[in-house]
């Protein structure tokens, strides 16, 4: 199993770091344009194989994409990072020419390879993968929901002072402040919807709390999150090389389901080794459908901006 990280940055490193302690892949490949960068990533990371008990091997790359050949999953996590005070959609112009470079150079050399998107905008730089390559839509992965949804699983253990493995619940929609939805209605304490423990009133504070998460963070640390998106792809990439058929919120091409098409949004779906083995379609409530909706709207606006 070989995995290709692009973008050696916070969360790229955090990405390779994670995947290698959970020890399940043979190879991580760190690729950055900056000369000698991921190299001086890798050696330091592969330093710490001996004290935390991995046996993968981390690779350093510079911009030498035939390095990352027959990778069997690819994760583009390179662009810009987000300043304090910018919207993810404020990004789109210097990362769309980023990712679309990117994506295309991971094909030549891994034809077969199940791309996960981390960029942002995310939903519009997997549409933009969608339809500037070949490949098979099961192939293209968005990675947001599953960040979310476990941002949105802190706030709710945080509001009921209890174990975070007690808590279950999801965020689909748009990765954006204002395009994200947790679903507080369906979001469980072990089985037991959480409305039984928090008031309404304290859990549209979880709501609100969980959609800023990003723009909480980047004021605190004056740019982007690093460690939980890091985990959220290497659970990714665990589920798809370990064909552990694992749910997860993930923005994906959609052809009529939630009564969407054309559009990359988060939907739960099932990931294994195929990567989108199928797409869960749950019912959704009539302000849960006008929110996707308008989720939606949102995503196709920032979509309508990219130069297909």
């Amino acid at each position: 199993m070989k995995v290709t990280v692009v973008g050696a940055g916070a969360v790229g490193a955090s990405c390779a770091e994670y995947i290698a302690i959970k020890n399940f892949a043979s190879e991580v490949v760190l690729l950055d344009i900056k000369e000698g960068y991921a190299e001086g990533k890798a050696m330091d990371l592969m330093q710490t194989a001996s004290l935390n008990g991995f046996d993968t091997k981390i690779t350093g790359i510079t911009n030498d994409y035939s390095q990352t050949a027959e990778s069997d999953i690819c994760v583009i996590t390179s662009g810009i990072p987000r300043k304090p005070g910018m919207t993810r959609e404020e990004l789109i112009g210097i990362n769309a020419g980023i990712v679309k470079t990117v994506s295309s150079n991971l094909i030549e050399h891994s034809p077969n390879t199940i791309i996960i998107v981390v960029s942002n905008p995310m939903d519009t730089m997997a549409y933009l993968v969608h339809k500037s390559t070949s490949i098979p839509k099961n192939r293209i992965i968005g990675m947001g929901g599953a960040l979310d949804s476990a941002r949105f699983k802190y706030r709710l253990a945080e509001a009921l002072e209890g174990p975070i493995s007690d808590v279950d619940g999801m965020v689909i929609g748009g990765h954006s402040d204002t395009g994200m939805i947790p679903l507080t209605r369906l979001a469980t304490r072990a089985g037991v919807p959480v409305s039984e423990f928090l008031s309404n009133e304290r859990l549209s504070q979880v709501l609100e709390d969980t959609k800023v998460g990003g723009a909480t963070l980047t004021k605190l640390l004056g740019t982007s999150a690093w460690y939980a998106p890091g985990a959220a792809v290497s659970a990714l990439v665990q589920a798809i090389a370990c064909d552990q058929k694992k749910v997860f919120p993930c923005s994906v091409l959609l052809e009529g389901e939630y009564g969407l098409n054309d559009i990359s949004i988060g939907v739960p779906v099932i990931i294994g080794k195929n990567g989108v083995e199928s797409i869960i379609d749950i019912p959704l409530n009539d302000a849960e459908k006008a929110s996707m909706q308008e989720s939606a709207e949102g995503v196709k606006k920032v979509n309508a901006l990219l130069e297909l």
